[in-house]
């Protein structure tokens, strides 16, 4: 069975349904109804046909009885053009009068016992539709037969009841259907609001948890469930800044500690232990900071307005970044367009991404190799190494927080690239990573440019 997920679709597939069983139903009622009013019809103008053919009967004085039929109301009894035809029966079935040529009755007179009217199929195909009436003249009752070949061109009443199919009942689908079309335009406008809803809870976020639906319109069924989503969103937005908070207070507090051992070290003698102890002095500094730099782009959203030259925001990374790769034994260059690349974004995230990308390749690349830092025109920076590379099945997983491939390196927290991800999103750009021909990783931040 087809489920439908949408509720204008569920309601236009019942329609369809009803459209079909109605198109077929409501002609076969209105022919059955139509039918029986013409037959209806039909009946009472043979009837008064009967009394009129019963009113020129005339009874003799020796018994017997005699038809005398006005000369100008003949034509319609008599002729292959006669309208109608008749015969007169005494109660026993012996026809006294018929416009017949064989002078035989209409129709056997105990097929008429039980009702007043009949219909009969003649030996050439001819539907013949008749009634008798009992009609007593003089001392006597007789049964007066009056039929109408419904063939003849001058019923018309039963030609408008053979034709209501082919001329009338096929018009009732294209109604039906029409009918459907403006449910359909019905059935949008009235769930317009719940669609307009339906966009504001797709837009709803970690980073955007002030958002809520729109209530004020919505159909009094529906009202209910998006008000609990709303108090739901509520309890959410708590939660999130509540963490974020914490995240940020507990960074922003470790700074002061990690200040003071860092003074602390320095004061040591020199030796390997002060070495040691000032690396994992760095590296925790450094971890401290992107926890800072996540918490702070959590709630980040770019003004509309905002622009930042991109080349320019590389080289402040490339010469933030280059003491890092002089001391690691490594080279950092800047190349692609020379002049300024303007994107729609904001200078310091796209500077703490660039910067990430930077130091990601520093730290993942051997001594003695390059990394290349190209902008182009369009907002796309490319971040070139000499690396490993990255294994295809960990392109997607890189770019989340904490992921880490190797973790019995203490020197990286997963947070790095993280970064990159969450400004790319707040910019409405896009980070990937590909393999470089030769050996090594490609990095690509794409941004849209500045209208």
């Amino acid at each position: 069975m087809i489920r439908f997920r949408s509720i204008i679709s569920r309601i236009v597939a019942f329609h369809v349904v009803a459209i079909g069983v109605t198109s077929v139903l409501m002609p076969l009622a209105l022919y059955y109804l139509l039918n029986q009013a013409a037959n209806s019809l039909h009946r009472d103008a043979l009837r008064s046909q009967a009394f009129t053919i019963a009113s020129f009967l005339r009874p003799q004085p020796e018994g017997s009885l005699t038809l005398d039929i006005p000369a100008e109301v003949r034509p319609l009894y008599t002729g292959a053009y006669g309208l109608y035809a008749y015969a007169v029966l005494d109660t026993s079935g012996k026809v006294l009068f018929s416009s017949r040529t064989d002078g035989r009755a209409l129709f056997e007179h105990d097929e008429q016992a039980g009702r007043d009217w009949y219909v009969r199929r003649r030996t050439t195909g001819a539907i013949l539709f008749g009634v008798s009436v009992a009609r007593p003249v003089g001392d006597h009752m007789y049964f007066v037969q009056v039929g109408q070949d419904l063939a003849h061109r001058d019923v018309i009443i039963d030609d408008v009841v053979s034709q209501f199919f082919p001329r009338v009942a096929w018009i009732i689908f294209p109604f039906l259907l029409l009918l459907l079309l403006i449910d359909i335009f019905i059935f949008r406008r009235a769930l317009a609001s719940v669609t307009e809803a339906s966009a504001a809870a797709a837009s709803v976020s970690p980073q955007r948890t002030d958002v809520r639906l729109p209530e004020e319109a919505l159909p009094s069924e529906i009202a209910p469930l998006v008000h609990a989503v709303n108090q739901a969103l509520d309890r959410l937005e708590a939660g999130f800044r509540a963490q974020r908070d914490f995240t940020a207070d507990m960074a922003h507090e470790l700074r002061t500690p990690l200040a003071v051992a860092r003074a602390r070290v320095d004061s040591f003698d020199p030796g390997p232990l002060r070495d040691q102890l000032r690396a994992d002095l760095v590296n925790m500094t450094r971890t401290v900071n992107q926890v800072l730099d996540i918490a702070e782009l959590e709630n980040f959203l770019v003004g509309g307005d905002a622009r930042a030259d991109l080349h320019e925001v590389c080289a402040d990374a490339v010469a933030f970044m280059a003491p890092l790769a002089v001391e690691r034994g490594q080279t950092v260059a800047l190349t692609g367009d020379p002049g300024p690349v303007w994107v729609r974004g904001h200078t310091e995230a796209l500077f703490r991404a660039v910067r990430n990308l930077v130091e990601n390749a520093i730290r993942h690349t051997p001594a003695g190799v390059s990394i290349e830092v190209e902008v182009t025109e369009g907002g796309v920076v490319r971040v070139l190494d000499d690396g490993p590379g990255v294994p295809e099945a960990d392109r997607e997983s890189i770019f989340r927080r904490f992921w880490r491939r190797d973790r019995s390196k203490g020197d990286s927290r997963g947070l790095g690239l993280a970064i990159v991800a969450r400004v790319a999103e707040a910019h409405e750009g896009s980070v990937s990573v590909e393999e470089r021909p030769g050996g090594g990783s490609i990095f690509t931040l794409r941004l849209r440019p500045a209208g």
